[in-house]
């Protein structure tokens, strides 16, 4: 995909995300790394809703802004995610309404901070990791995902919001939608005692489909 096409994309799905009130002000940030190491990210500042190509920044491998705007302020952890999670293309971070809301519960589990409630949860965003609550740009973010090793694709930050990764931008933006989606219907449910997925239906999916789950990954290495 040339240049031109990834900034178009990212600018498309930012504009989708903001009017659908996913992100809302100047919130969230989206990067794409590109086949040379280097990255295209939204800049600080910057209305998902409201992006201009041309200023996008463009980092290099290092980190280091080539051309564009001044990238966000996020990009710490951006960078612990790609570190550690190799596959990952894209990354999405949002301050989407329910995801946020789910942080702040205390019942919340940091190694699955939703039950098995629908099969498309397991299937796009995986299981999800909750981060304690970090200053907004704080560098020791990244330590915190860095902790995860990569087994999480998508990461809650403690009353901040969504941080996923994903094989390309439309994989990251899709699971960050059903992790949004997913955090309604928990808090929609919540305390009516709803039927979640069995571990049986779980290990359905995962032999059915593959899933990488860090529940199952660690019950494989017992």
């Amino acid at each position: 995909m040339s240049d031109a096409r990834q900034r178009e994309e990212i600018c498309r799905y930012g504009r989708s995300l903001f009017e659908r009130g996913l992100t809302p002000g100047s919130s969230g940030n989206i990067s794409l790394r590109l086949e040379d190491g280097g990255w295209l990210v939204t800049p600080t500042n910057a209305s998902l809703g409201f992006l201009d190509p041309a200023r996008i920044s463009r980092l290099d491998d290092e980190g280091r802004l080539l051309s564009g705007d001044k990238p966000t302020k996020e990009i710490p952890l951006h960078t612990a995610l790609y570190d550690t999670r190799g596959s990952a293309r894209a990354i999405v971070h949002l301050h989407s309404t329910h995801a946020v809301a789910l942080t702040m519960l205390p019942e919340i589990d940091p190694r699955a901070a939703l039950p098995p409630m629908t099969p498309y949860y397991l299937m796009r965003a995986g299981e999800t990791a909750l981060v304690p609550y970090y200053r907004p740009g704080d560098p020791a973010v990244a330590d915190a995902i860095r902790g995860l090793a990569g087994k999480y694709s998508s990461v809650l930050l403690a009353n901040h919001g969504p941080v996923v990764a994903g094989d390309s931008l439309e994989a990251a933006v899709f699971a960050t939608e059903e992790l949004e989606e997913t955090a309604k219907l928990y808090l929609l449910l919540r305390n009516l005692n709803p039927r979640f997925l069995s571990p049986e239906q779980v290990a359905d999916l995962v032999k059915t489909f593959g899933l990488d789950l860090p529940s199952h990954h660690d019950h494989d290495h017992d």
